[in-house]
Order: C-alpha cells, then structure tokens, then sequence
C-alpha cells in the first residue's frame, strides 16, 4: 500500500512516497493449532459515534510508532483526499498522516499525547 507523508527538514517541506513492503496478510488460524488463553489486557478508550457499533469503512493504521502530537479530525466530520488527519510524531519526526479518500470520519482512535504502535488503528474513514 503507497501512503504519503509530508516532511518538514530545516523549514523544508518534502512529499515522500513510502510503499509498504512485507506486511503479513491477514490469515485464518490453522484448525489445529493450540489455544492459550490469556488474561486480555485493557483495551484503550475507543471514541466511536455510537458505543457497542460495529465501525465499517476504511481504517488508517500505525504506519511506524510514536506519539500522537495534533488529532484535527473528529467523528462526523466530512474529509477530502490528502487532507492532514493527525501528526504523528516517529524518531524525532513529525509526519503528517493525510486522509488516503475523501469520506466521513466515523471513529478516532487516538488522542493528543497518546502512544501508537505500528499497526494499531487511529481514525476509521468512511
């Protein structure tokens, strides 16, 4: 998946294109392998529009960890194609996270001053 960034260096601003190369598919569990429970560790408070829904749409994740530094987006409002989302803050770097669609924002997973890892889902667009 091609995602683009925006990087600020010295006052300059570069548009970088990363594509994601190696992320594991998503694949169903062999029949047979053994089952470990485990104690589920607390989930984070998940803003959504209605509590208990199930959230369609497309889901921007994680692209590296860091600290999320600006949300500027909230549920219900409606986005444009590489409108700036969030900021995210990796390595001493602020990325700009831009909306990959133009669509309705119907879940924000983060907020300001928060920790994300890579992976972990911030802002569902729909």
């Amino acid at each position: 998946m091609l995602r683009k960034f925006r990087v600020k260096i010295n006052e300059k601003e570069y548009l970088v294109e990363m594509e994601e190369i190696g992320a594991p598919a998503p694949t169903a569990a062999p029949a047979a392998a053994p089952v470990v429970e485990q104690a589920a560790p607390a989930a984070p408070v998940t803003p959504s529009p209605v509590s208990g829904t199930v959230v369609s749409g497309e889901t921007i994740e994680a692209p590296m960890p860091g600290n999320i530094l600006d949300v500027m987006v909230k549920v219900g409002d409606t986005v444009s194609v590489e409108q700036p989302l969030l900021v995210l803050e990796a390595m001493k770097m602020e990325n700009e996270i831009v909306a990959p669609k133009a669509g309705k924002v119907v879940a924000v997973y983060v907020t300001k001053g928060t920790a994300i890892d890579v992976g972990e889902p911030m802002i569902t667009i729909e």
